[in-house]
Parts: C-alpha cells; structure tokens; sequence
C-alpha cells in the first residue's frame, strides 16, 4: 500500500515565528490535495480508510499526526471542526475536494450508500 505521507511542520512553520492558527493550517492542507487524511500511525481504524481509498485507485495525501511536532494542536483543533470542542479526535479525519467528510464512520456511511465514488470524481480523485 502507497500513500503520500508528508510533514506539517517542514511546510507551514513559519520563519517570523508566529505560528499560523491551527485551523487556517488545517483549512489550507485539505484544499492542497483531492483527498486528506488526517491520521495516527498506529490507529486501525486510519490504516483501514487508507486502504479503502488506495484500493479504489485513490492516492489520499497522509498527515499522520502522531509523528508531527504540531500533531496534538492540530489534533485538537481537528476536533473543534467536528463539532468536539477541542478534546479527543475520532481518527481519521478525511477531506475531499477541501471539504469536510468526517471520521471512519462518515468515510463508510458514504462509501455503502453510493455517495463517495461521486465525491472522489468531483473531486478529481477518480476518472473511472
């Protein structure tokens, strides 16, 4: 299984010192690809989404937070964009085409009713 794995700290720490809102970093990192997933390494439930994505042809860019320096202040914020106020995150957290689909139970919900391949495409994550 490939999937793209990348740093937030090496591309959005800024040289001023102020770091940017977590959120805004959030926000900017799922417009950047068709499909982001926010991830822990060792969480089942992550590696699970990724391969569903991977075996549908779908190259998901991976921010696993846990190997990140900014991984827990992202991670809180990633719950207040679920609706948690900022306490534990419900891994993963995936976006497509820079919107919001949810954790692991909102990725299958779409996945079993037929509304995720159409989300991929309209995405650009999917030709076929």
């Amino acid at each position: 299984m490939h999937y793209q794995v990348e740093s937030l700290a090496a591309a959005y720490l800024p040289t001023t010192g102020v770091r940017a809102d977590p959120v805004e970093m959030i926000e900017r990192l799922a417009a950047e690809s068709a499909v982001v997933v926010f991830s822990q390494s060792t969480c089942c439930m992550c590696h699970a989404v990724k391969r569903l994505f991977c075996g549908m042809g779908v190259s998901p860019a991976v921010h696993e937070l846990d190997l990140d320096p900014l991984g827990e202040e992202l991670g809180m914020a990633l719950s207040r964009l679920l609706g948690g106020g900022g306490g534990g995150v419900p891994f993963p957290v995936v976006f497509v085409g820079g919107k919001l689909v949810g954790s692991m139970d909102s990725v299958m919900a779409s996945h079993i009713n037929g509304t995720l391949v159409p989300l991929l495409k309209q995405a650009g994550a999917l030709w076929l």
